[in-house]
């Protein structure tokens, strides 16, 4: 198994992929880091400036009274009585949503050929004459791949949350919970790419359908509201594909709430996507196993 983790690894080294991935990564966390300037004196925020702009911790606006029609200045503070604490947190629930979906959109584009290479001809019979278990040949693969994304979030995240931390001297350890999220919905993400690689060997036609899984799930997530406008039946059918399908922009959110240290209240939406991914993996699986090469 760690040889075939190596292999994959290697593969994506050879083509310059992971190299391209860290590169856009580290171009990211960057920007990220350094379009936000804080000027802390003795721990208290005195200023900040994002992407160079000054912004004002402090608004003065005039109120009139309904009912005497009195003009009264008072102080708005948009980030509250803490501005330091909530300015970090608010910068990093902002930065988990983004690299959410950079992630997802990076390691799927970069990632998305490989199940479908390795059952080229040539290749495939090659890692066939091994004397191992087919399960174990696909399972290294998908473990390389999730190897060298696991590798990029943390990276990502991980250097944001480190540089955002010194400068500000605060340390919201629930920031990097966002990383599970992320790898996780990556992974149910992987899972149609691989059902689709092994069922079809065509990396086009399994980018597509993953790409079309995202729109679908954009889409399937109007507000209740929208929702109850639709006519019967088609509403237990929108309703029935967004509980099948994966919820990437709940996702999101989820990825929001926990990287600002809140509880989430629904968690419906995420172990439904975890069933979706579970079953394309099996399903991948089983393919794989009774496939004639």
């Amino acid at each position: 198994m760690t040889a075939l983790i190596l292999l994959t690894i290697r593969e994506l080294r050879a083509k310059l992929i992971i190299v391209g991935l860290f590169a856009v990564a580290t171009f990211v966390w960057l920007m990220l880091t350094f379009a936000l300037n804080l000027d802390i004196v003795d721990g208290t925020l005195a200023g900040m400036r994002i992407f160079g702009q000054e912004t004002a911790l402090e608004q003065q606006v005039e109120v009139e009274d309904p009912e005497t029609g009195e003009v009264r200045t008072e102080t708005l503070r948009p980030f509250g009585e803490n501005p330091l604490e909530n300015l970090v947190i608010s910068v990093q629930q902002g930065v988990a949503g983004i690299t959410f979906w950079v992630v997802l959109l990076l390691g799927l584009f970069a990632t998305g050929s490989l199940v479908a290479s390795m059952m080229e001809r040539g290749q495939v019979d090659l890692l066939l004459s091994k004397p191992v278990a087919r399960s174990t040949l696909l399972g290294g693969r998908l473990l390389g791949v999730g190897a060298v994304v696991a590798a990029l979030v943390v990276y990502v995240l991980g250097a944001v949350w480190l540089v955002i931390s010194i400068k500000s001297g605060i340390w919201n350890g629930s920031f990097l919970i966002g990383v599970a999220v992320v790898l996780t919905m990556f992974a149910v993400l992987y899972g149609i790419v691989t059902l689709v690689s092994v069922w079809t060997e065509s990396t086009a036609l399994a980018m597509i359908v993953a790409l079309g899984l995202i729109v679908a799930s954009l889409v399937l997530s109007a507000p209740d509201e929208a929702v109850l406008q639709i006519n019967r039946p088609w509403r237990e059918i929108y309703v029935g594909l967004y509980y099948l399908f994966p919820k990437f922009p709940a996702a999101t959110a989820m990825t929001w709430t926990l990287a600002g240290g809140e509880p989430v209240e629904n968690w419906v939406p995420f172990l439904t996507s975890l069933a979706f991914g579970a079953a394309c993996y099996a399903g991948a699986f089983a393919l794989f196993q009774r496939k004639d090469f």
